[in-house]
């Protein structure tokens, strides 16, 4: 099978979920499969970025996109310029004469069985008509993730833009799912919504896997009151539930447990969150990291108090594989077939998590069950070469349906 993999970004460094998925997938689909891979590049994108593009694609081909640095005036233009559009600022602002050039181009030259488009933004340069199957790989549900943001969201003016925002995904979600051969989801839950609230006749689910071998358990110095988040902190979502917790979960932790503390480890922390670690001395801000095993391995538990995200979160997958004490939210967890209280433990409000944290750092044979737990569950189950498998096995179905419809 020939594939055209649609991307907005080069895949490394391997710092974020989404990247992660993709290079895990890329690199055991082109094992069987001829890969050619189409992707934005920014000016500053270091040199790795190309060197390794040969471990997950056979073809590098790249158009050159110069991002509006976020926060700066013209930042806020382009936003009140949006505000005409029909179209959401997120993917507005990927919409690219060269991009679509260089799509058709290929279109023109190379006979391909299947295109991908790699999240919900690189669709809007697809053009309108192909002569083959194109597949949309939702790594989240983007209506559900700009919903529950605007629903979180007290300040009345952001709180606004942020609905506005959330009814233009919507609509042009719908609009891209109902538009292509099949749509790939990430979790079951993911599939039956967008099957329910969209329409879709052809939508599936892909499992997510982790590196097992990567993320297992280390003899490290365990530390007994620290908890770490890992994440990218340049993702609204991330950004939010370290707010969200510093403000309303760590007081509560702190009247029982007062030398708890937090490292946050993660790209790309905004103003907000530097500023959280200069006010409050219980919580680290790392930034970007080489490797997160030793910040993970030393913590007593990892937590993920994340309430406006969508998709699967690759970051407890890798926690399990390590072996560690999770707690989360049921928005943290949405997608995983994780139970409460074996694997991890959920917990939504404010109290209740803080409870969940307590128990965690007071009760080692607890944390040593759950870590234990998790492990075994990781290692029997999920695995990537199973995950990419199944979505070849999906665009091949794809791809021969839309043959058969052509012929006919």
């Amino acid at each position: 099978m020939r594939i055209l993999w649609l991307k907005s970004e080069l895949l490394h460094p391997l710092d974020k979920g989404g990247r992660i998925r993709t290079y895990q997938m890329l690199k055991h689909l082109r094992r069987q499969h001829d890969v050619t891979y189409l992707s934005f590049v920014r000016p500053d994108d270091p040199p790795e970025a190309f060197e390794k593009a040969n471990e997950y694609c056979h073809r590098l081909v790249t158009v050159l996109l110069r991002e509006t640095r976020k926060f700066g005036a013209r930042f806020y233009y382009d936003l009140i310029l949006s505000l005409a559009s029909p179209l959401p600022y997120a993917i507005l602002k990927y919409g690219l004469m060269e991009m679509r050039n260089a799509i058709e181009r290929e279109l023109c030259e190379r006979d391909y069985d299947v295109v991908v488009c790699d999240f919900l933004a690189t669709s809007i340069n697809l053009p309108p008509r192909l002569g083959c199957a194109a597949v949309l790989f939702q790594h989240n549900v983007e209506s559900m993730i700009w919903k529950r943001h605007f629903e979180t969201q007290n300040r009345g003016l952001k709180r606004a833009f942020l609905k506005g925002q959330w009814r233009k995904i919507l609509r042009y979600e719908r609009e891209t799912c109902r538009g292509v051969d099949a749509v790939i989801a990430v979790s079951e839950i993911d599939r039956d919504r967008m099957r329910g609230e969209f329409g879709l006749p052809e939508v599936y689910d892909v499992p997510t896997g982790v590196d097992t071998s990567y993320f297992s358990p280390v003899r490290a110095a365990l530390d007994p009151l620290e908890l770490v988040f890992t994440g990218s902190m340049d993702w609204i979502p991330n950004q939010d539930a370290i707010l969200y917790f510093a403000e309303k979960i760590l007081p509560i932790v702190s009247r029982t447990i007062p030398a708890c503390k937090l490292t946050v480890v993660g790209r790309n922390p905004g103003p907000a969150l530097l500023q959280l670690e200069r006010s409050d001395p219980r919580i680290k801000v790392t930034g970007r990291v080489e490797d997160i095993r030793s910040y993970v391995a030393r913590a007593s538990a990892y937590i993920v108090p994340i309430r406006i995200g969508g998709g699967t979160r690759l970051k407890i997958y890798e926690a399990m594989a390590m072996g560690k004490a999770v707690i989360s939210t049921t928005v943290g967890a949405e997608g995983l077939p994780v139970r409460n209280e074996e694997d991890l433990l959920i917990a939504d409000d404010p109290e209740e998590f803080a409870r969940a944290i307590i128990r965690v750092l007071r009760d080692a044979p607890l944390a040593n069950r759950l870590g234990e737990n998790a492990r075994a569950a990781v290692c029997a189950k999920f695995g990537w070469e199973a995950a990419a498998n199944c979505f070849a096995e999906i665009c091949e179905r794809v791809a021969g349906q839309r043959s058969r419809r052509q012929a006919a």
